[in-house]
């Protein structure tokens, strides 16, 4: 009966330390999965640009998860600087910064195209952002 009472108890002793490396484990893929979501949240905060050519001109797309004062006015200037007539624009700047506009091409410059008015509006929002 004695023995039987010692493998029971070498037995929770065992489980006990099975569990303590289970935690261990468990908690160490935490801290993994935590800095998966804190990378993936500075994600998040990166903008969402996007510009498609229309047959005169761009339709642009700007989304932020947050506004930054002047932010409206630093891509219009980039607009400005490209030689960009805003012809359309929808703006919402409350929690988070939408902007829908179409620009046209007053110049009829060829060397505009859609990626370089999205590299202009990345810069004004990065310079807006770094003006803090």
């Amino acid at each position: 009966m004695g023995n039987w009472q010692m493998n029971k108890a070498s037995i929770i002793v065992d489980a006990s330390k099975y569990i303590k490396e289970l935690k261990q484990k468990v908690e160490g893929m935490n801290s993994e999965l935590g800095n998966v979501e804190s990378s993936t949240s500075q994600m998040d905060e990166q903008p969402m640009v996007s510009v498609k050519t229309l047959e005169k001109g761009f339709l642009i797309n700007v989304l932020l998860e947050k506004n930054s004062p002047g932010m409206l006015v630093s891509i219009l200037e980039a607009f400005e600087d490209l030689g960009l007539d805003v012809l359309d624009a929808r703006v919402s700047c409350e929690d988070t910064f939408q902007l829908e506009a179409v620009g046209g091409d007053s110049h009829k410059d060829d060397s505009i195209n859609a990626q370089v008015v999205k590299q202009a509006v990345l810069q004004a929002i990065k310079n807006t952002d770094s003006s803090k």
